[in-house]
């Protein structure tokens, strides 16, 4: 609790702009204890800790209380902790010398920058290694072209955000059979930009253990951080098994539940892009399970894009209402359920864009659309929440789709009324959104998601559609009633 009290202190003292330039969140004791009892037993005789980024110090406390009360058998633990900001190091010096005090220990605080110094290690002193690791990194986009990134990329490390960095970098600082814990956010399970990171992983650790909160916003609570976090157990150079999944709604663990997995689920064999699945329960997914579901999006003729207009960078072309000259332009905003509301009034978004040949490249003709919105609000049950667009809701040759949607269609045209009308019913289903969740480490909805997703044949859509175009509207019990008599 004392430890909680100072992280508390010294959150509060690191000023915001500071918290956001190093991406740094510090970790609550409840969690940091979890985290400790992840490592297995040792027979080791000496310890060799890392802990980069390490705040005030309790993931490093955290490991050495447990030490300390018989949860090792070590007889000396040499800790070496990094953390770059003055006024956190100060507390971590103060942490880890009360321990140095009274128990057998080796202790290295360094205030260099991790990154720098862990490629020194590598290229250099390949020899100095450490045997577990307990990682809280800073989450901080690298840009591609930045010191940092090319630095990475002299010892194989091709990544876009510091955490992943400093987990890959941990990893190859590690002796064979090392152990590393580490909090991170789920995003690197998922999409193209940490596949590099994921294949990193994948051949030089085995998964033992995931643990998943169900509230995205409890892991740094303190903080307001919304982000979907994951604890990892990974053995360097060790051979994969079964993977232990377990959950808790938040850092109390309080209805903490686990249950084991063959590496086949949650890595699908085959799956080039190599997709992290956590599976939150034993039972298996029913379009898992199910034959009906084992189309691609590429198998059924359709494609998903991005919608292509960013707004920021067409600012001269956007108009806030409908004007002559101009053709629709869709945010999330103009679509709640199945309804179209077009032109917005009072909408804080353009409702218009010109149609010039600056422009024309980006637009799509009228037609039939399904979209699904990128980002979903705290408010909403669903991940996924897919609308229709019909031609006839606009007076248009084109339509501009805004970067916050993702768009359903073939060679950039629409699609038929049937085949969208029951597009749009599966991807609303409870239990795509639970098979969603399962992979997606973001709080967005990615077109790369919804392309590797499954999805049932043309024939059972466009029947899916004819039966939605009967029903008016639909209520959930009644779309997931209907997608439960297909599988």
């Amino acid at each position: 609790m004392m430890l909680d009290m100072v992280r508390l202190e010294a959150s509060a003292k690191l000023n915001r702009q500071r918290k956001v330039e190093f991406g740094q969140f510090l970790t609550p004791s409840s969690v940091a204890r979890f985290m400790a009892g992840l490592f297995p037993a040792s027979s080791l005789e000496t310890a060799r800790l890392l802990d980069a980024g390490a705040g005030i110090g309790s993931l490093s406390a955290a490991f050495l209380d447990r030490w300390a009360s018989g949860g090792f058998s070590f007889k000396r633990v040499e800790t070496t902790a990094y953390e770059i900001e003055d006024s956190l190091r100060r507390h971590l010096s103060c942490t880890l010398e009360r321990y140095a005090a009274r128990e057998n220990i080796g202790l290295h605080i360094l205030g260099t920058d991790f990154i720098e110094d862990a490629i020194t290690q590598i290229q250099f002193h390949p020899r100095q290694r450490f045997t577990h690791a307990i990682l809280n990194p800073p989450y901080k986009k690298i840009g591609s072209h930045s010191r940092h990134r090319l630095l990475l990329r002299h010892v194989g490390v091709e990544t876009v955000n510091l955490y992943s960095a400093f987990v890959a970098l941990a990893v190859l600082l590690m002796e064979p059979h090392g152990q590393i814990v580490a909090i991170i956010p789920r995003s690197f399970c998922n999409g193209p930009y940490y596949r590099p990171f994921r294949e990193f992983l994948f051949k030089r650790v085995a998964l033992r253990h995931m643990h998943l909160f169900g509230a995205r916003d409890k892991a740094f609570k303190d903080d307001a951080v919304l982000q979907e976090n994951i604890i990892l157990l990974m053995e360097c150079g060790g051979k994969q098994g079964d993977v232990t999944i377990s959950t808790s709604t938040d850092d109390s663990f309080s209805d903490y539940a686990e249950h084991h997995h063959h590496f086949d689920r949650i890595v699908v064999p085959g799956d080039t892009e190599r997709f992290i699945h956590v599976p939150t329960s034993p039972e298996r997914n029913a379009i898992d399970l199910s034959k009906a579901f084992a189309y691609s999006l590429a198998d059924l003729g359709i494609e998903v894009s991005t919608g292509p207009v960013v707004d920021f960078r067409m600012k001269e072309h956007l108009r806030d209402m409908p004007a002559p000259g101009t053709i629709p332009l869709l945010y999330p905003c103009h679509f709640a359920g199945q309804s179209i509301e077009w032109p917005k009034q009072g909408a804080k978004k353009p409702n218009a864009i010109m149609l010039n040949t600056d422009t024309e490249k980006w637009l799509f003709p009228n037609g039939f659309y399904a979209v699904v919105r990128r980002f979903s609000s705290k408010e909403e049950r669903r991940r996924i929440v897919a609308s229709m667009v019909t031609p006839s809701s606009f007076d248009a040759q084109y339509l501009g789709f805004e970067n916050h949607l993702n768009v359903f269609h073939h060679a950039k045209k629409g699609l038929s009324e049937e085949l969208v009308r029951g597009l749009v019913v599966y991807l609303n289903s409870t239990v795509i959104d639970e098979y969603f969740r399962r992979f997606s480490g973001h709080t967005q909805v990615n077109a790369t998601d919804l392309r590797l997703m499954k999805y049932p044949s043309r024939n059972i859509l466009i029947s899916l559609g004819r039966w939605a175009s009967r029903q008016g509207e639909l209520r959930q019990e009644e779309i997931d009633r209907k997608i439960g008599s297909i599988i």
